[in-house]
């Protein structure tokens, strides 16, 4: 079969973006915690994760014991991490944070889907977008064309697979037009990631995926990615973050795949991390003060990291107030410092070259944070 460079718009060598969506509000002043702020402590005397179990980042923050698979990424560069992120919803209501954010403003579609449409560097190929579960994210909504996937398994053809794709490629090998290039790199990836077995796969530099959704979605990812199927951007979910009850029982197993997925996602692609940027954010985040149930009610600002795509690591990006009551926001929680979207631009810039993001996020004035050298 001939292959083609509009598998993925320019050939093999595409900057790709994955997100890790965390739903229901995960807590980044437990996962990302101020240690040296005693107000934190006073807030939260049994919720709150003792100084002397975490891994120190800088002179204010130091990682949840559950996260410490992430310090040596952030000690190396790979990995930055902005605090007080969020949006401006107020309503701290999930369902409303949620499709507030996914959509990027008050635009059709989702951000990422209108990004994949109107970037400068064109639409991409039929597996560029990629949504890792049963369902596509408002995120993608929008974009040209997106593929949802659970296992490699979907794209099984059965035994006649061989003689259709055969007859197909005979059929539109004739064509010059753009339907005949479409159908041509519409086969040529799916020929390409109809070779991938996730039973048989060995990932590379000893990576270690933890069991479950988030683990097996970031390894099939990677095998997306060093197949060259023509991958951009992909999404998956890790849910159960809503943390009012027993948060340490709730968010430790959470965080624990969330780091270990991450850390072994990195060393399987190793140096195509350099093309590859990782995204992980939510909704919203928790109230600063405990409540009666060991756990943490509804909240604005929480925390995102980026790993790789040559993002500026090793930096906690936030103009740290404290978290005494005259620095919170009503009824005691932690401003939002950081847009969403500002975090977002300047990875969008960099895998494409956009400098216009009124499409993107419409009604937002992008103020793009410096997380590139």
């Amino acid at each position: 079969m001939q292959n083609t460079g509009f598998i993925n718009g320019n050939g093999d060598s595409k900057n790709a973006l994955v997100v890790i969506f965390l739903r229901g509000g995960a807590d980044g002043l437990n996962m990302v915690v101020p240690v040296e702020d005693d107000a934190y402590y006073n807030a939260r005397p049994l919720v709150g994760i003792s100084k002397q179990s975490t891994a120190p980042l800088d002179g204010t923050f130091a990682l949840n014991p559950q996260l410490a698979p992430l310090a040596d990424l952030y000690r190396a560069g790979d990995l930055a991490i902005v605090h007080c992120a969020g949006s401006e919803d107020q309503t701290r209501s999930h369902f409303e944070a949620q499709d507030s954010m996914e959509h990027g403003g008050t635009g059709g579609g989702g951000w990422l889907g209108r990004y994949l449409r109107y970037r400068p560097n064109g639409p991409g190929g039929p597996l560029a977008a990629v949504a890792i579960g049963s369902a596509a994210p408002e995120a993608l909504r929008g974009a040209p064309a997106t593929v949802v996937m659970e296992s490699f398994a979907d794209f099984a053809l059965g035994e006649r697979a061989p003689a259709a794709m055969s007859a197909l490629e005979r059929l539109y090998a004739p064509e010059t037009d753009a339907l005949g290039v479409a159908a041509r790199s519409t086969l040529a990836a799916l020929g390409k990631i109809t070779q991938l077995d996730e039973k048989s796969y060995t990932p590379s530099n000893g990576a270690n995926y933890p069991q479950g959704q988030l683990g097996d979605g970031l390894c099939r990812i990677a095998q997306m990615l060093k197949a060259n199927v023509g991958l951009e951007a992909a999404c998956l979910d890790l849910g159960g973050w809503d943390s009012h009850f027993a948060s340490g029982a709730l968010m430790d197993p959470l965080m624990k795949q969330l780091a270990e997925g991450m850390a072994a996602f990195h060393a399987d692609l190793n140096g195509a991390m350099r093309n590859t940027t990782l995204v992980v954010m939510t909704e919203f985040g928790r109230r600063v003060y405990e409540n009666a149930s060991l756990g943490t009610d509804h909240g604005r600002a929480s925390v995102m990291f980026v790993m790789g795509g040559g993002a500026r690591g090793g930096k906690v990006y936030c103009d740290w107030k404290g978290l005494a009551m005259d620095k919170l926001e009503a009824p005691g929680d932690l401003p939002v410092q950081n847009n969403y979207r500002d975090v977002l631009a300047p990875i969008l810039a960099r895998h494409s070259g956009m400098s216009d993001f009124s499409r993107v996020f419409p009604d937002y004035a992008v103020l793009p944070l410096g997380i590139y050298a």
